[in-house]
């Protein structure tokens, strides 16, 4: 009997080691999540600062980019029309 009682209590034991072990493992978890949401939520701020001063400086660049094509397009447009319409055909050259 006694060889009974002490399985039973062994295998008891190690269920309850057990389940102690899963519930320190969850709070563990839950505590380092909860660490890593603040740190994101904290350090998330300055990323989103930076993105939008990104943002700024490329629509800057974006504009004076496009002002730029607008105030030559004119000519470009003349030049091309001109390279295709005013053909002077030229002799090859004798060798």
């Amino acid at each position: 009997m006694r060889v009974t009682n002490t399985r039973e209590f062994r295998t008891k034991r190690v269920r309850e080691a057990r389940d102690e072990a899963k519930k320190e493992i969850a709070d563990y978890k839950a505590s380092k999540e909860d660490e890593f949401k603040k740190f994101e939520a904290e350090h998330s701020r300055g990323n989103q600062q930076a993105e939008e001063e990104a943002s700024k400086d490329a629509e800057k660049e974006i504009k004076v980019i496009r002002e730029a094509g607008s105030k030559g397009q004119a000519g470009v447009v003349k030049n091309l029309l001109s390279a295709v319409f005013d053909v002077q055909p030229v002799a090859p050259a004798k060798e």
